[in-house]
C-alpha cells in the first residue's frame, strides 16, 4: 500500500464503525473524502434528509477505485504487513456492504413494507464479489461470509427502521436514533460483529417518554433489527422478520388476563380456561421480542413473576408446574416516572434495575420543537410525513396542500401551543385538517366550557381582566405585534399591559 492508501483505508475504517445517527458520521465523512467532500445543511442523517446523498456516493465510487487499484496487488500475493491486511479488509468490507446494501434496497422499497426471507440471489452475488476481492484465506476476515451477509442484511434493516419511523432532526431527535443504533449493535459496532451479535438478547430494553411520543414504534425498530443468521444450505434467512415482534399492552387488559396472555395456562386452571394456550413468552422465539406497554401498570404478584423471567429465564403457564424458558428479548415501555414509583411502593426495585441496563428515553413534542434550529420547518417536516402516510406517497399535490393548510391553520390558532398529545395528537390535527379545515385541541375545549364558571368567580375588573388576557396571549405567541391583532388592539397598549404585570 502507498502511504495515502493507507491513510484512506485506515479513514475508512473508522467511519465504517461509527454510528450513522450521529454528527460524529458526518465529520468521518469529511475526514474520508478530504476536498471531495460536499457540505450539507444537516449534521446528521435524519428523515429529512434522503438515503442517496452525495458524500455516500462519493464514498462508494473512491472505495471501489482505490479497491481496483490494490485488487492486483492482493492477486500477485505479494507481502502485506499484518496492519496493511486489516486495513485492506475493513476498505472491502465497506465496499461489500454498500454492494449488498444494493442488493437488499429494491426489496425495502416494494410496496407491501414486507422484508424478504428468500435472497439466494442476492448471497450468490455477495459470495461472488467476496471471493473475488479475499482470493486467499489470510486477507479475509475471521468471520464466515454467510456471517457477514447476515450482519450486512441487519444493518440494513436497523437503518431502514430506525429512519422510517423515528423522524426530525432536532437535537433530542438526533439523540433517539442513536440511542436506538445502539441499542441494537451497542457502542462497539466492530465487538458486535465479531462477538455479540447473538448475546444482546439476554439484555432487556426498558423505554420511557411521554404518551404519544412514539415507544412502540422505537421497540418495533429494535425487535425487527436483531441479527437473523443466513443458512446457505437452504438460500434463506432463519426466520421472518415479521413473526419477531409480539406486542401487548397492559393498560388494557384486567391481571388475570395479562397473566393468561403472557404466561400461557392450563385447560381447567381458571373458569372460562377451555383449553391449554400458549402465552406470549412461549410463542416468541429464540430471535424475537416481546414488547410490554405500560409495564407501569402492571400488577405487583405478575411483577415478580416477571422479574423471575428475568433473572432465571423460566415460567409457569397458569395451572402448570412444569418450567418453560423464555428464548427471547424483553422490550418494556411507559410514562410513568418508575423511581417515584418504586418510592410509593408501586413498582419492584429489583424488577426496575433488571429492567434498565439498556434505557431510551423518547422527547416530548414540545420539547423537539424547542430544540430544533427551525421550530416551524421542523414542524412542517413531520406533517407533511404524516399528510404522506394518510394520502399516499403517489399523490404529493394532495400531500403539498395538506402541509400547507395544516401549517397555515397552525400559524393562525396554534401559535406556542405545547401539543400535550405529542406526536399522537400531531397526527389527529392532521386528519381534522383534512376533513374539516379545523382542529380543536381538548383542552381549548374545556377552558371554552369552563370560562363563564371562572369569570363568576375570579373578582376582577374588566381593565384587570384584559391585562391579565392580554399577557396570557403574549406567553403563547412571544410577540407584542401578534398579541394586539389578535385582541384588537394597539401594541403599545399590550406591551404596557405586559410590562405591568412583569413589575
Amino acid at each position: 500500500m502507498t502511504s495515502g492508501q493507507r491513510r484512506f483505508a485506515g479513514a475508512v475504517g473508522r467511519l465504517t464503525y461509527t454510528n450513522p445517527f450521529l454528527p460524529e458520521r458526518i465529520q468521518a465523512e469529511r475526514e474520508t473524502l478530504g476536498a471531495d467532500f460536499v457540505e450539507e445543511p444537516l449534521q446528521v442523517w435524519s428523515r429529512v434528509s434522503t438515503l442517496e446523498r452525495a458524500n455516500v456516493l462519493r464514498l462508494e465510487a473512491k472505495i471501489e477505485s482505490v479497491a481496483a487499484d490494490l485488487l492486483p496487488v492482493v492477486k500477485a500475493k505479494r507481502d502485506m504487513s499484518a496492519k496493511d491486511r486489516q486495513l485492506y479488509a475493513d476498505l472491502i468490507l465497506y465496499l461489500l456492504y454498500y454492494r449488498t446494501w444494493h442488493l437488499f434496497d429494491p426489496h425495502f422499497k416494494a410496496a407491501s413494507g414486507e422484508i424478504p426471507v428468500q435472497l439466494g440471489a442476492a448471497y450468490k452475488k455477495f459470495l461472488a464479489d467476496y471471493h473475488h476481492f479475499f482470493p486467499t484465506k489470510e486477507l479475509a476476515p475471521p468471520e464466515a461470509p454467510e456471517h457477514l451477509f447476515s450482519f450486512f442484511f441487519q444493518i440494513r434493516r436497523a437503518f431502514y427502521f430506525i429512519f422510517q419511523a423515528i423522524i426530525g432532526s432536532s437535537r433530542p431527535m438526533v439523540a433517539l436514533r442513536a440511542a436506538v443504533w445502539q441499542s441494537i449493535f451497542t457502542c462497539d459496532l466492530a465487538a458486535y460483529r465479531t462477538a455479540l451479535f447473538d448475546k444482546l438478547h439476554d439484555i432487556p430494553t426498558l423505554i420511557t417518554g411521554p404518551s404519544g411520543t412514539g415507544k412502540e414504534l422505537v421497540a418495533r425498530a429494535i425487535a425487527l433489527s436483531g441479527y437473523i443468521p443466513f443458512l446457505p444450505q437452504k438460500q434463506a434467512f432463519a426466520d421472518d422478520v415479521r413473526g419477531l415482534f409480539f406486542p401487548l399492552n397492559l393498560s388494557a387488559l384486567a391481571p388475570t388476563l395479562i397473566e393468561s396472555e403472557l404466561f400461557g395456562h392450563r385447560k381447567g386452571a381458571f373458569t372460562g380456561a377451555l383449553e391449554d394456550r400458549a402465552g406470549y413468552l412461549e410463542l416468541c422465539p429464540a430471535r424475537g421480542s416481546v414488547f410490554l406497554d405500560e409495564i407501569g401498570e402492571l400488577d405487583p404478584a405478575i411483577q415478580v413473576k416477571l422479574l423471575r423471567v428475568l433473572q432465571s429465564r423460566t415460567y409457569q403457564r397458569i395451572g402448570d408446574s412444569a418450567s418453560r424458558t423464555f428464548p427471547g428479548k424483553l422490550i418494556a415501555a411507559t410514562n410513568r416516572d418508575l423511581p417515584t414509583e418504586m418510592q410509593r411502593g408501586k413498582f419492584r426495585q429489583d424488577l426496575y434495575y433488571r429492567l434498565c441496563a439498556d434505557l431510551i428515553a423518547t422527547p416530548s413534542l414540545a420539547e423537539q420543537l424547542a430544540e430544533a434550529h427551525d421550530p416551524e420547518s421542523e414542524l412542517s417536516s413531520m406533517v407533511r410525513f404524516i399528510a404522506t402516510r394518510v394520502i399516499g406517497a403517489e399523490e404529493s399535490s394532495a400531500v403539498e396542500l395538506l402541509t400547507r393548510t395544516t401549517m397555515a391553520f397552525v400559524r393562525e390558532h396554534l401559535v406556542g401551543y405545547q401539543w400535550p398529545g405529542n406526536f399522537r395528537e400531531l397526527e389527529q390535527c392532521v386528519r381534522n385538517i383534512l376533513i374539516r379545515r379545523r382542529y380543536q385541541p381538548a383542552k381549548a375545549r374545556e377552558e371554552r366550557d369552563s370560562l363563564e364558571g371562572v369569570l363568576e368567580e375570579c373578582g376582577l375588573s374588566a381593565q384587570e381582566l384584559l391585562k391579565r388576557y392580554a399577557c396570557v396571549v403574549y406567553g403563547r405567541t412571544g410577540s407584542y405585534v401578534e398579541t394586539a391583532r389578535r385582541l384588537g388592539l394597539d401594541r403599545r397598549t399590550i406591551k404596557a399591559y405586559v410590562g405591568q404585570n412583569e413589575r
